[in-house]
């Protein structure tokens, strides 16, 4: 299957998966902020049907350039083994470009102004998904790893890797929150416990958003797999839901959030502050 239609049918259930968060309450009053809707409609349009498609293609003819003789190289690699390793090497740089960008937040690198976007939504559901800045989408490390992966002939693997995390996205952002009742489940708490070291429940990834009691955004980098968090130090098993989403102390304009570094409001950014 090509990955555009993995992606386009992955869209239609986030967009299902929204509409019945709509429905049960779970956005009311999450939209007070000033430029929020035009932020979140402006990115998602532009970036995931524009930007993020011509970045993609960019990324494909560098590799081509680079390395013109490995086209194809890995192309025999039998599927069951080239799905996994796909996603743990695409895991692995996002775990560390991910990690690389909360790490310079307080010195506002430019990478954590990108990645911030993401960040200072004071709510938590899917929409955040694509609550990104339009830049983002050309620094992501996704968007080099798996068209470097096509490249060398892992299409298939690739695809379904892509989608696989994808989907993922769409749990992990998700307001329903299926795991804080097996978490705290007597018998089988301890085994999901257990599991959340190899993969990234909604609970690793809310944590990851927020600050507080039980908030840790300096925590819990991964996107599907938790394993590279567990091996380097950083996972965190939350209890609950954290204290607060966002960013404390956040007031940047959603245009310049749209659009750093394009565009800088003054005075906008100097009140960030990211909880440790």
């Amino acid at each position: 299957m090509d990955v555009r239609l993995y992606m386009f049918w992955i869209t239609v259930g986030a967009v299902v998966v929204l509409l019945a968060e709509v429905f049960a309450g779970r956005h009311r009053g999450a939209y007070k902020r000033k430029g929020e809707i035009p932020l979140l409609v402006i990115g998602m349009t532009l970036g995931r049907f524009a930007i993020g498609p011509l970045a993609s293609v960019a990324i494909a003819a560098l590799w081509a350039r680079l390395f013109p003789a490995y086209r194809g190289t890995l192309a025999g690699v039998p599927l069951w083994i080239a799905i996994p390793a796909v996603l743990l090497y695409a895991e692995f740089f996002f775990y560390w470009v991910h990690r690389w960008a909360h790490t310079t937040s307080k010195s506002k690198s430019l990478l954590w102004m990108l990645h911030r976007t993401h960040h200072s939504a004071a709510y938590m559901n899917v929409a955040v998904w694509m609550r990104l800045n339009l830049w983002w989408y050309v620094v992501i490390p996704n968007a080099w790893t798996m068209s470097l992966a096509i490249y060398f002939g892992l299409g298939e693997a690739a695809g379904i890797a892509t989608a696989l995390i994808a989907v993922w996205n769409v749990v992990t952002h998700s307001n329903f929150r299926w795991d804080d009742p097996i978490r705290r489940h007597r018998v089988f708490g301890r085994l999901f416990r257990g599991l959340e070291h190899i993969l990234i429940s909604p609970g690793l990834h809310h944590t990851h958003h927020g600050f507080g009691r039980d908030g840790a955004s300096y925590r819990n980098f991964g996107v599907m797999l938790a394993v590279w968090d567990w091996a380097f130090g950083t996972l965190h098993i939350p209890d609950g839901r954290p204290y607060r989403y966002g960013l404390p102390g956040h007031d940047a304009h959603w245009v310049e959030e749209l659009l750093y570094p394009l565009v800088r409001i003054k005075g906008n950014t100097s009140r960030d502050k990211v909880a440790t």
